[in-house]
Order: structure tokens, then sequence, then C-alpha cells
């Protein structure tokens, strides 16, 4: 057998018959395998077989004597359910490596791809290479191995309003299986697991996605691993035509050989920031703080009301005002109008150009929401076509959010939206678009009878493209009822991804948590609700809702006519602060990071450093959500890359904390500021105060050499 590697992440050895076999998966084997074929024969199953297959296979398939989960399945009409690739050719590029095998009798010729970046992104190429149409009903994009055996499995369940919940669970022996059909990415299986082994390594894989998925995590005979991710059809959904192609999502995949989840982090970061995002004109202007006009306003759309909070958005320094639902049709509710995407006269008798010329005569730039991609049966455009929307023959059409999903794999329906995106961005000064979708996808069949799942992701896939490539300086928020559609996937075609649709500070500290396993704090909008808020009617200091929002793409989601001169006035203090510190906390040399969480209390940050280490620049939040239940807090030990230097430790922000309790000791640290070795800091820690529960200090910690 020969040997195909990708540097030292990947080596396979390439068999006769059968599936690539993993003999090194991101190093954790070592690049030494002298008498690999030796090691290789102990490994092997028996299974009372006289030639049992390799355990470790890369994508195993199902049929010739493996009996774990199979990746890759498929049949021409109940024949050739069997699929053994052999003649493995390999081609290697730069940081990339493909490999190419033929299933002569199943005429299905496989590609594997391989690309080294901070993770390994990898995807798969299925051709049918026969005359006859291929049933190809399950193709995983990509297999990571896990030597020692997966010991847990961590994935990011929650529902809506209440994203990115990470859960742990013990792996056994019984295969593990994470699948979403809602049609999008989903408020409460994100495409995305953390494994750590019994080795303590830690293993991590996403999938850039935003349909159907699945993650399988099957243990082997030998007490390894494989964890597998790729998309999930509905049935039948995927025929191929002879000489047709299908290609997998990209999975992007990261491993730390000692188990610290907050090391992974910072490779998926780097991927997305250099492998996924593409900014106008390639290149990331400083995220300007916006104001949406959602929780302020609803469906209420009072021009001159309107302009007043433009006003006072711009006196505090805001710099995007983004009008939201309601400016359209005839919608006063959510039960109608939704397709109809021409400007309400009652509302706007002017049009828009009144708002908007008043919004960027403030400085400010303007944007506008759009739900392109449901319909209300209460609309002229449902009346007109109501066979555009995505159905199945003989089924009711299931409301949700009294909408309908319009079919755009139909040409026709996908022009029409297109065309009146496209008429209101040419005709008015807009530079953002928040792209919402609000509901699941149920009973997705198209005009053929056939399921559209696919078809229909990579359709919205496609006209977010094409308004792109029309108006390339317009940015693009992914909005699903929240962070229902934020994945790698839909990061190649937006922007910005809105992390939850609650604003609540409290529960966005776990949320925010969790999605910045994933996310990097540009892209992930985070706002300055209003007291009391509007999903839990909880009261929050400005300072909480302030720092919670302050390490992400900020925003606010209020209506500023509605604060005291003292709230305007310390709301422009945090927007100010923010925007003189988003050159390190949007910086692509910043790593954010967070601590475990310990008796309620969060600490999340960033730190900027140079390649050497020598200059550090760290802003770290620290957040109580519950009462803590223990005397006194833990001291603050913060993740330092060169602790022999001296650090400046002050707090930052435009108002003076109050705390539960404190001494002497931790009220010196907050008056002014202080010099604390950073060997100090690593292993003694920062004395602080008592937080009141749910509130949060700021803080700016600096190597004395930067100053």
């Amino acid at each position: 057998m020969k040997l195909a590697r990708l540097n030292d992440r990947l080596t396979f050895a390439l068999p006769d018959r059968g599936m690539p076999i993993i003999l090194n998966c991101f190093g954790s084997q070592g690049q030494n395998l002298e008498g690999w074929e030796i090691v290789h024969q102990r490994s092997r199953r028996v299974n009372g077989m006289d030639v049992p297959p390799a355990a470790a296979q890369y994508l195993p398939m199902g049929g010739m004597g493996n009996f774990g989960w199979p990746t890759i399945q498929g049949h021409r009409n109940g024949t050739q359910f069997i699929l053994e690739p052999s003649q493995w050719t390999v081609v290697n590029g730069e940081d990339e490596l493909t490999l190419e095998g033929i299933d002569p009798v199943a005429e299905i010729k496989l590609r594997l791809h391989f690309r080294e970046s901070a993770t390994l992104i990898m995807h798969t190429e299925l051709i049918n290479i026969g005359s006859t149409p291929y049933n190809l009903d399950r193709c995983m994009a990509a297999s990571v191995m896990v030597p020692g055996g997966a010991e847990s499995i961590t994935s990011y369940r929650g529902k809506w309003g209440q994203e990115f919940q990470e859960t742990t669970e013990l792996a056994g022996d019984a295969l593990w299986l994470l699948e979403s059909r809602k049609g999008r990415t989903s408020h409460d299986r994100y495409p995305a697991v953390l494994v750590a082994g019994t080795s303590e390594a830690l293993y991590a894989i996403h999938l850039g996605w935003s349909g159907n998925h699945c993650i399988a995590v099957d243990r082997l005979d030998d007490g390894s691993s494989l964890i597998h991710a790729g998309e999930l059809f509905e049935p039948g959904e995927m025929i191929l035509a002879a000489g047709e192609t299908y290609t997998s999502p990209k999975a992007y995949a990261a491993h730390e050989a000692w188990g610290d989840i907050g090391d992974l982090s910072p490779l998926f970061h780097w991927s997305l920031r250099e492998d996924v995002l593409r900014w106008p004109n390639d290149k990331m202007k400083p995220r300007p703080v916006l104001l949406n006009t959602w929780e302020g306003n609803y469906f209420t759309h009072d021009v001159e009301r309107l302009k007043q909070q433009a006003t006072l958005a711009a006196e505090v320094g805001i710099e995007r005002f983004v009008l939201d639902d309601g400016w359209f049709g005839k919608r006063d509710d959510d039960t109608s109008s939704l397709g109809d995407w021409y400007i309400d006269k009652r509302k706007y008798p002017n049009g828009l150009k009144p708002l908007i010329d008043h919004v960027v005569g403030l400085g400010m730039e303007f944007g506008l929401w759009f739900e392109p991609e449901m319909v209300n049966v209460n609309s002229d455009l449902f009346r007109a076509h109501p066979d555009w929307t995505l159905q199945v023959k003989g089924r009711p059409l299931l409301d949700s959010r009294h909408q309908q999903v319009l079919d755009l794999t139909r040409k026709e329906v996908s022009d029409y939206l297109f065309n009146c995106i496209h008429d209101v961005l040419k005709s008015n000064n807009i530079g953002y678009i928040k792209w919402d979708m609000n509901r699941d996808l149920t009973h997705a069949g198209g005009a053929d009878g056939k399921a559209k799942t696919h078809a229909q992701t990579l359709a919205v896939y496609a006209l977010m493209n094409r308004i792109r490539v029309a108006h390339p300086n317009v940015e693009i928020e992914s909005c699903a009822s929240g962070g229902g559609r934020m994945d790698y996937g839909v990061l190649e075609h937006s922007h910005r991804v809105w992390v939850s649709d609650c604003t609540d500070a409290l529960e966005r500290l776990e949320i925010q948590r969790g999605a910045r396993r994933f996310l990097v704090p540009e892209i992930m909008g985070c706002h300055i609700s209003a007291s009391p808020n509007h999903q839990t009617e909880r009261i929050h200091t400005l300072a909480f809702r302030a720092i919670v929002a302050f390490f992400g793409h900020m925003g606010v989601e209020l209506d500023p006519s509605k604060l005291s001169p003292e709230k305007l006035e310390e709301l422009k203090g945090w927007i100010a602060l923010h925007k003189s510190l988003r050159s390190i906390l949007h910086s692509p040399d910043s790593t954010s990071f967070d601590l475990p969480v310990v008796d309620g209390r969060y600490v999340f940050g960033v730190t900027l450093h140079d390649e050497d280490s020598r200059h550090e620049h760290m802003i770290v939040a620290v957040a109580q959500g519950p009462h803590p239940k223990r005397e006194q807090p833990a001291p603050l030990r913060l993740p330092l890359y060169n602790g022999s230097h001296s650090f400046i430790v002050r707090e930052i922000g435009p108002v003076k904390y109050k705390f539960a309790r404190s001494i002497a000791s931790q009220h010196a640290i907050l008056n002014g500021e202080q010099k604390i070795a950073g060997d100090l800091i690593s292993s003694h820690g920062i004395p602080l105060p008592i937080l009141y529960p749910e509130s949060a200090i700021l803080l700016e910690i600096k190597s004395e050499r930067t100053l």
C-alpha cells in the first residue's frame, strides 16, 4: 500500500480495495511510521473473516465486513448498494491533498479533499460515472479519528432565545448521533461537536452548512472513535443522473493535545477570518456600532419619531441605523405582506428617501430588514402565485409565524426576489441588509414532488451572492429568529450573525460564551437592550448590559428617546469606549478567551499580542450571574503569554462600579492603575471584590512595554 500525506496533519495508507486508512490524524500518531504495516495488522478486527477490513477507515462504508456506522450509502434502484473504491490516486498541492478512487462495479468515483489551515478543511465529492441514476442516501463530508476513543462529547443545544447551551455527556460504546431536519442551522442542534479523548486530547468539528445536517461519533471495536459530519438528506432527495456530482459541505476540524477548549477556539477563529469571511473590497472596515429599530418600535413606523431616534443615535456615537420589519406592503403585524417588497405609502408617503437622507446626513449608514425566503398567505404575492411555495401535493400547507416558504429553486421566484431587493437598493442609499428567516422548513417539496431542502439551501446562498455581486459594498447580516442560521456556510455569503433574539444580558452570558467557541467577536451581533428587557422583563443596569454587549459587533436595541439625559450620556460613554478599543476587540491578531464559570462568575475577554508575545494588551469582563455562594470570589488568574513582564491593571468604563463587599486590597486594584508582575497574575491572580448578582466590571490589562 502506498502512503498519502498532508504535511504533518494527515497520513493515509491507500489499500487495493476500500477507503483510505488513517495512520496519522493531526499529528497525534507521530510522523515516524516505520513498520506501520505490522501495527496496522495488529489493529485490524477479526470478525471471523479471512481478510478483515481496517478499523480506522476514513469515511467507512458498510457491506464488506465493516460493521460500523456507514458514512456513504447509495444504490441504483436497489442494486449496487455496496461501495468499495480502488485505484486510488494522489494529487498534492500547497497545503492541499486530494485522493481520488473509483469503484468500477458501482460506477462511482470519489474525490476526498483536504486543506491545511488553522483548521483542517475537508469535503467530499461523489460522481456518478455510470449510465443510470444513482440514489445517494448519505454522504458525509469528513471523518476525524480519536485514537484512544471518546471519553466525553460536548454539543450545543438550546431553543429560540436560548441558543448555544453547552451540553457535555459521557461517551459510551453506543453510537452518538446528532441530527437536524429543520432546514436551517437550527437553534437547538448547532452543527458542531467537541470530543474529549481518553488521552486528554480534544477534537472539534464544525460543518459549514445551513440545511439539514448530521454529526455522529462511532466507537470502533478496538476502542478508538470516529467523528463524522455531513449533510442529512430527505428520502430520494439526492438522485444523481449520469455524470452528475454531489459536493458535500465543508467540515472544519481542529485538535488540541492537552484538552484545553480555550486553545481550540483561536484555531476556528483564525480559520473563519482567513478561509470563510469575504469582506467588501477584501478588507474589513471598523465594525460600525448600530441601532436596530425593532424593539424600540416594532411595527409602528412614524417617520418623525424615527428621525428623532436617529438624531439621538448620532449624538451618542452610533454609526449605522437599521430599519427593521414593517416598512413594506401593508405590514402592521406579522400576519401579512411578506413577499410584497414595495414601500408602504401609508407610512412612507415620500418613500424611504427622507428618512435615509436624514440618517446619512447625520453621518450614519442606513440598513434595511428583509425576509426574502418567506411569504404570507395574506399578501399580493401569494394571491398571484400560490404555487411559488414549497409544498407537497396532497399535504396541507403548514403555517409557521403565519408564513410559507418560497421555493427559491425556481428561477422565476429567485428572479422576483432579486429584482425586488435590487430595486430597493439601487434606488436608495443603503449599505446593509438584515436578512431574516423566521421559520423552520416543513413539507419542503418542489413542483416536481421531490424534497428540496438541499437545493433550497444552495438557492439561498446563490441569491445572497447575487445581491453581493450587484451591490458589492452592501453588507448582509444572517438572522434567523435570532441564532437559527449562523454556520460557516452562510458566513461565506454574509458578514454578521444575529446571535439570539433574546437580548437579556444575563441570558446572553451563556449564549455568547457558547457562540464564541466558533465565532469571532466582530461578526456576533450583541446589543444593549432596554430595561426591563422585552423577553424576560428583567431589570439590569446599563453598565451590565453594555459590558455583555461589548465583546461582539456592538449595537443598541431600544428607543433612545426613552432614555434620560443621564442614561444617554452613559450610553455615549460606553459606545465611545467600545469604538476606542475595537481595533483590539476585532483585530485578526487578537485572541478571544473564556475562563471556566465558577460560582456563577463569567470571565471573558480579548488579548492582542505581537508575534513574539513581547507586547500584550488585554480587555477583560468579569460578570456575576446569580448571587455567589462563596464568601469571597477566587482571585482573577488570567492566561498571559509572557509572565516575565509587569502589567498595568485598571478598571475602565464611564461609571463607578458598585460592589456587594470589598476589602482594601481589592479596592486598590480599582482605584487607579496598579502595576503587578505577570507571573503573579497568572499564578496568584488579581483580587477582586464580590460583585452584586447580574452585574459586571471591565478591566484593561497591558504589559508595561506597550505604554
